[in-house]
């Protein structure tokens, strides 16, 4: 990929080498949950004391004590204590460009866009979603508008799964972009409600769907990326194609197991994705990436 600009995006945090616990940006959650306590020890001398205590505590462990009052309104978390290999913070900038890709993409196409964040972390992080380790892979959570990713994540594409490339990378990062598109625009909602109300089977069936959308509105954005700011050179297309078939349901299952069970695809398969990101490509057309209602591919 090329950039005709230096441009990231300030949507990230940064919570690389923290503790899943370490942060407290939970838009505020926290705050609401003890912000009654808090008015109510300040109202008295020992009261105070004791504040005082818990944020001295948190102060020299790492976490700053204006997060917690302020609930971070801020996007913009920076680790200044964690120092990456140089691969690894060449990689984490790469993924703040394409963000900001992203970011000028889905502003330009839907009205109001709401911009996620994305958060860098190793080994485990907490959403609201839940807790997550990196072996989970990337992932959006809707209850956040967040999409996170462990970037060890792009050397096991490179290693395990044969599907190296910035590309790649960035076909990932746009995947995970287009679960919160889906989010934006009620999809994911709707398959919320519907968990527990139909058969795991019938569900997985739509689980494909919604993974293959998220797949197209990846090539949605690659398409206008390359109209608005020509990031692509040679290959680069290949590279996305060959992640998008190298983490297919049925070529996964295939090298874990020797065996493919289609009934417990939740993705699609290797097929599936490459033509639907294609679609996508292709055309730029939002309203060509009906997954829901496709009768083939």
């Amino acid at each position: 990929m090329k950039w005709r600009s230096t441009r990231t995006s300030s949507n990230v945090e940064d919570r690389r080498g923290m503790s899943s616990g370490s942060s407290f940006n939970n838009n505020g959650g926290l705050l609401k949950l003890i912000l009654p306590l808090i008015l109510r020890l300040i109202t008295t001398k020992k009261g105070l004391i004791i504040v005082a205590i818990v944020l001295g505590v948190l102060y020299f462990t790492g976490n700053n004590p204006l997060h917690l009052l302020t609930g971070n309104s801020s996007n913009q978390i920076e680790n200044t204590t964690y120092k990456g290999s140089a691969n690894e913070n060449k990689l984490a900038e790469h993924s703040k460009r394409v963000l900001k890709s992203t970011e000028d993409v889905w502003n330009k196409l839907l009205n109001n866009y709401r911009e996620p964040t994305l958060v860098l972390f190793t080994n485990t992080v907490s959403s609201t979603c839940g807790s997550a380790s990196s072996a989970t892979g990337p992932f959006y959570c809707p209850g956040d508008d967040k999409l996170y990713i462990d970037l060890s994540f792009f050397q096991e594409m490179a290693s395990r799964l044969n599907a190296p490339g910035d590309f790649a990378q960035a076909y990932v990062i746009a995947h995970e972009v287009g679960h919160h598109i889906q989010n934006i625009m009620g999809t994911t909602t709707k398959m919320q409600k519907l968990r527990g109300q139909i058969s795991q089977k019938e569900y997985n069936k739509l689980s494909v769907k919604l993974e293959l959308q998220a797949d197209f509105f990846a090539g949605v954005w690659a398409h206008h990326s390359q109209n608005m700011d020509l990031i692509l050179e040679k290959g680069d297309l290949e590279e996305a194609l060959n992640a998008a078939f190298a983490i297919g349901d049925d070529r996964l299952q295939k090298q874990a197991s020797g065996r493919v069970v289609p009934d417990s695809f939740t993705h699609g398969t290797s097929a599936q994705r490459m033509h639907w990101f294609k679609k996508g490509f292709d055309t730029g057309d939002l309203q060509q990436g009906d997954t829901f209602n496709a009768n083939s591919l």
